[in-house]
């Protein structure tokens, strides 16, 4: 603990905040999309009246439709949007100086196996790593929660899940996300933490969030009373055994 007092930053704490799904919602009103309250709890967490959010989509290659999308579903809030590309080359002079600049850091999902890849080609591995430190709040769905982890299961590869160990490590978990809409994913994460493929972890239905403070599983956060989170551990018998987590329930 003594460490991590030294460590911190801006807000005097270092926060991520993984999400299984859900982080945007269609809008009503726009035919567009719209963020969900996930998105005000991790904004919040900075502490900040007007907070700069940077927006990644590494993990879509950078698309540009997702990015003017995820702008949109701001429109409304009272934040400073910009974002950081890699293809096909980094849009801003100096990434770490983006980086830190930030409040608040928020990544999309798709192939998480190419963003690790791509960040560590271009060194924002360590950036993140150093921002985290320093209080930017980190966050970001499926490819975009995982990514913070040891690993969980992807579908980089294909269809059919595999496990993956090679996220940025921050927090020394596994991570499932999508737990209760993809079939495939309690059974291979049970089946990983149970071979030692991936450490103890914990995993969030749609519309559940993981915050961690420094590397500490705080509490789950959702937007759905169905929904939860849930720890899972080796069971010291070759095989797995699962805890559910109650989230508290956040309002629009």
């Amino acid at each position: 603990m003594e460490q991590w007092e030294n460590d911190m930053g801006r807000s005097g704490q270092s926060h991520i905040l993984a999400i299984g799904g859900g982080s945007f919602r269609p809008s009503a009103r726009y035919g567009f999309i719209e963020a969900s309250p996930l998105l005000r709890y991790a904004l919040d967490l900075t502490g900040q009246d007007r907070p700069r959010l940077g927006l990644l989509a590494t993990a879509t290659g950078d698309d540009s439709e997702w990015l003017l999308k995820m702008y949109g579903a701001f429109r409304e809030w009272d934040v400073e949007v910009s974002h950081l590309t890699v293809f096909p080359m980094p849009n801003v002079d100096d990434p770490r100086e983006w980086v830190l600049s930030q409040d608040m850091i928020y990544v999309s999902g798709g192939s998480v196996a190419n963003l690790a890849a791509l960040w560590r080609l271009h060194g924002l591995d360590e950036i993140f790593e150093e921002a985290w430190r320093a209080g930017v709040v980190l966050s970001g769905q499926s490819a975009g929660a995982l990514c913070w982890h040891v690993g969980g299961n992807t579908d980089s590869f294909g269809p059919t899940l595999r496990v993956w160990a090679d996220g940025l490590g921050l927090l020394p978990y596994a991570c499932g996300v999508h737990y209760d809409s993809d079939p495939q994913r309690r059974r291979l994460l049970h089946e990983s933490v149970a071979s030692g493929e991936l450490p103890d972890g914990y995993a969030a239905d749609e519309g559940v969030g993981l915050h961690y403070v420094g590397t500490e599983f705080i509490q789950a956060v959702a937007v759905d009373r169905d929904a939860y989170a849930y720890r899972v551990e080796h069971d010291g018998a070759g095989g797995a055994k699962e805890f559910r987590i109650e989230p508290r329930l956040l309002t629009s």
